[in-house]
């Protein structure tokens, strides 16, 4: 089952992406639920995080980011746990779901280093063993891009396999893409370039990694660009499942896509 925050049905910004991620989603057979009291639209941050074992972990929401922005910041625990059957353990941890990037088997988690300026009060040894232990994982800490809001990694890097992530194609030789790379060889991760491109900050249109992947399906982004007949080739080539597109410009535009928006049980 996929949710989805009832703000997409119900914000004028958001409405025409929406309709079509769900005429998409109906016509694919997939279930999904909106879930009401969120105060924003990124489900992937704020819904616990689920490890190998099956455990549900619901982390500390309070990014940097948003900070003086209250009114906008959901409370897993206050705001929507009552809308969901769930158990879930807390975590005094400051760490948005969007910056954990689980390998098929949740065995290996990628996480920017922006997780250690969020948690000040904590060392750097300390914090990793905790995230360690948490998410019954082992930990692969990837440099952030500094002028990104959020710095997620799943803005930046995808798993394919346990040892393939698929990365945003290098914007020069000397960036932060060619630095991910290199952080992942040494844990003996290879990355294959995907198609991406920039429109301005904080914008997450071009950012065709951020995909949905369901059990059955691979929903891409795209953004009425040339690159998106690209983009579709690329993961029609690389996925084994059927690979489909939805704009979700009007989203994206926000800071977002799909797998921002979405979490699943």
């Amino acid at each position: 089952m996929l949710y989805f925050s009832l703000l997409l049905q119900t914000n004028p910004t958001y409405k025409p992406a929406a309709k079509r991620l769900f005429d998409t989603l109906d016509t694919c057979g997939e279930q999904y639920c909106l879930l009401p009291n969120t105060k924003d639209i990124w489900l992937r941050d704020f819904m616990p995080i689920r490890t190998k074992s099956g455990r549900f972990l619901s982390f500390k929401y309070k990014p940097s980011y948003l900070c003086g922005f209250d009114s906008i910041t959901t409370d897993f625990k206050r705001d929507v746990s009552g809308n969901i059957d769930v158990d879930y353990e807390l975590s005094e941890i400051n760490l948005d779901g969007g910056n954990v990037v689980f390998s098929p088997s949740r065995e290996k988690a990628i996480i920017s280093d922006r997780v250690f300026s969020e948690n000040p009060d904590r060392s750097v040894d300390e914090l990793l063993c905790e995230l360690q232990r948490l998410l019954e994982a082992k930990i692969i800490i990837i440099p952030s891009l500094k002028s990104d809001m959020t710095g997620h990694a799943d803005g930046m890097v995808r798993f394919v396999d346990e040892n393939t992530v698929i990365g945003n194609t290098p914007m020069s030789p000397y960036g932060l893409e060619y630095r991910i790379k290199n952080t992942l060889k040494h844990h003996s991760i290879s990355v294959i370039d995907f198609p991406y491109f920039e429109l301005g900050k904080n914008s997450a249109v071009g950012c065709y990694l951020n995909f949905l992947e369901t059990e059955n399906h691979i929903l891409l982004p795209v953004f009425g660009n040339m690159l998106d007949s690209r983009a579709i080739s690329m993961a029609n080539s690389i996925f084994t499942k059927p690979v489909v597109a939805v704009n979700i410009s009007e989203i994206a535009v926000q800071g977002g896509c799909l797998n921002c928006i979405a979490w699943e049980m």
